[in-house]
C-alpha cells in the first residue's frame, strides 16, 4: 500500500465509486478504500436475512416471507430518469454493459387526498381527473408551451425571457390553480420545495422538458428505468469500470485515517499501520466528520407487502409524490414500490419505502399519511439517519466531501452533487455528449 496516488477515494457509495470511475476513466492514479467488507456503504442493498439484523437485531428472518436470497432491499432506493444524467453518464461510461434497466410502471402524484397518475402531455392532460374541464385546457397550453420551447430559437418563448421571468410569473400567464401548480413543481419538474417558483423559470421549464423526454425515450408509462437487482449493482459496475482503467479497490481496511501536513492540506491516508500517499481525497461525510456539519434527518419506513399500492393501475414499480403543500408540510413525502418484476423480492412480494425529511422526532406518525397509500403491509421497519454536507474549502486542504443521501426517490440531486464534485476535483465540465464506448471503437 505505500505507493503514491493522484487520488485515494474513501467509501464505495454510489457517489464516490461514480468519481472513482470517472477519474479512472481520465487517465487519474485512484486507489479506493472502504471500512467496510461489502460495496455501498449507505446505499448498499440487503437480503431479507441481513435487513432483519439491521432492524430487528435477529440472525434470521421468518420463512413465510421466502428466500433470503430473493431479496434485494436497496437502502437508498432512487429511480432513474430515462434520459436524466445518471443515465447519461451510464452511457459515458460504457458501465451499461454490466447492467440491465427495466422501466418502472407508473409515476403518481398525491393530490386533494387522491393517487393520481402525472399527466405530463397536452393528451394526457385532457384525460386526467386532476383538473376540471377549464384547467385542463389550460393545462393543456401550457404543456405545447413547455414541449414547443427551445432555448435557441426565441421564436418559442413568447416573448419572455426565461432567465428573468419567474417560474410564479409563467405560470401566472396560464392562469393555472395551486394543485395544478404543486404537481407540476413537485411531480414532473421535481423540485423538493416552493423555492422554484420564485426563480427563474427556465430551470423548471427544462425540468419538464426532461420528464417528457424520459418518457418518450423509453416509451413506458413513467419516465423512469431501475436496474434488475436493484441499485446494489451500480457501485460493482463504476467499480468493476476503475479497475478497468487501473484504479486499485481495497476493502474491509479499518480506520482509514486521512492525513494532513502542517498547511492542512492532505498528504495521505493511514489504514493498519501502512500509508498512502496521495494529492486528494474523495469520501463520504463518515471520514472526515470534522468537516462536515448536520443539516437535517431523514425518516424513512421499509414495508414488505404481497400486493402493489392500491390506486396506481397494479404498478409493479412505482413513485408516488406528496407535495409538502398537501400535507401542510415544509417538505415533500416520497413513495417508492418495487417488485419481484425487477427481481428485487420473491414472487409475489414488493418492496415499499416512504421518506421524507424530518420534522419531528417520531418517523411512525410523520410518515403515516405516506403509509396510509400502502394498503396491508406483511412487515414494516422504521428508521432515521442523519444528513451532512461539506463545510471545508477544497482549493485550501484538497478533500472533496459529497452530501448525504436525501429522502428523494430519485436520482437527479444525487448526479448533480456527483458531477459538481467532478468539477471540482478536474476543474471541468463533465462532457456527457461524448460517448466512450463509441470513441474506443473508433481508436480500434
Amino acid at each position: 500500500m505505500d505507493e503514491e496516488y493522484e487520488v485515494i477515494v474513501l467509501g464505495t457509495g454510489l457517489k464516490e465509486c461514480i468519481l472513482s470511475g470517472l477519474l479512472s476513466v481520465d487517465g487519474v492514479k485512484v486507489l479506493h478504500m472502504d471500512r467496510n467488507d461489502y460495496y455501498g456503504g449507505e446505499s448498499t442493498s440487503l437480503n431479507l436475512n441481513q435487513l432483519w439484523k439491521k432492524f430487528k437485531g435477529e440472525e434470521k428472518a421468518p420463512e413465510h416471507l421466502g428466500a433470503s436470497r430473493d431479496y434485494n432491499v436497496d437502502m437508498m432506493p432512487k429511480f432513474m430518469m430515462g434520459n436524466g444524467k445518471l443515465v447519461r453518464v451510464l452511457i459515458h461510461t460504457d458501465v451499461t454493459k454490466y447492467l440491465s434497466f427495466k422501466a418502472v410502471d407508473g409515476s403518481y402524484v398525491f393530490v386533494k387526498g387522491k393517487v393520481q397518475k402525472v399527466p405530463v402531455t397536452p393528451m394526457e392532460a385532457l384525460k386526467s381527473p386532476l383538473m376540471g374541464i377549464f384547467e385542463k385546457r389550460r393545462a393543456g397550453k401550457f404543456f405545447s408551451y413547455v414541449q414547443d420551447y427551445d432555448e435557441k430559437d426565441p421564436k418559442t418563448h413568447n416573448g419572455m425571457d426565461l432567465t428573468k421571468v419567474t417560474t410564479k410569473e409563467l405560470i401566472a400567464k396560464f392562469g393555472l390553480d395551486e394543485n395544478t401548480i404543486d404537481f407540476i413543481g413537485h411531480a414532473v419538474a421535481l423540485h423538493t420545495n416552493d423555492q422554484h417558483l420564485h426563480q427563474p423559470a427556465l430551470d423548471t421549464v427544462m425540468r419538464m422538458k426532461l420528464y417528457a423526454e424520459s418518457l418518450a425515450r423509453f416509451q413506458g408509462t413513467s419516465p423512469y428505468i431501475y436496474p434488475l437487482y436493484g441499485l446494489g449493482e451500480l457501485p460493482q459496475a463504476f467499480a468493476r469500470l476503475s479497475a478497468v482503467y487501473g484504479g486499485t479497490y481495497m476493502l474491509n481496511k479499518p480506520e482509514c485515517k486521512v492525513e494532513f501536513d502542517e498547511e492542512g492540506k492532505v498528504t495521505g491516508v493511514t489504514s493498519e499501520g501502512e500509508t498512502a500517499k496521495c494529492k486528494k481525497v474523495v469520501c463520504d461525510p463518515s471520514y472526515l466528520p470534522n468537516k462536515v456539519r448536520k443539516i437535517g434527518r431523514v425518516a424513512r419506513a421499509i414495508a414488505i407487502m404481497s400486493h402493489p399500492i392500491p390506486n396506481t393501475n397494479d404498478s409493479h414499480s412505482v413513485q408516488v409524490i406528496i407535495p409538502q403543500k398537501q400535507l401542510a408540510r415544509k417538505s415533500d413525502m416520497y413513495v417508492f414500490c418495487c417488485s419481484y418484476s425487477h427481481n428485487v423480492a420473491p414472487k409475489g412480494k414488493f418492496i415499499a419505502f416512504v421518506s421524507t425529511d424530518a420534522e419531528t422526532d417520531n418517523p411512525q406518525t410523520e410518515l403515516k399519511p405516506g403509509i396510509d397509500l400502502l394498503g396491508a403491509v406483511d412487515e414494516i421497519f422504521f428508521d432515521m439517519y442523519d444528513r451532512y454536507e461539506p463545510v471545508n474549502e477544497p482549493a485550501l486542504d484538497n478533500c472533496f466531501i459529497s452530501t448525504s443521501y436525501d429522502a428523494t426517490t430519485h436520482f437527479e440531486t444525487t448526479v448533480a452533487d456527483v458531477l459538481n464534485m467532478y468539477t471540482l476535483i478536474t476543474g471541468k465540465q463533465l462532457d456527457l455528449s461524448v460517448d466512450l464506448s463509441a470513441a474506443s471503437a473508433a481508436e480500434e
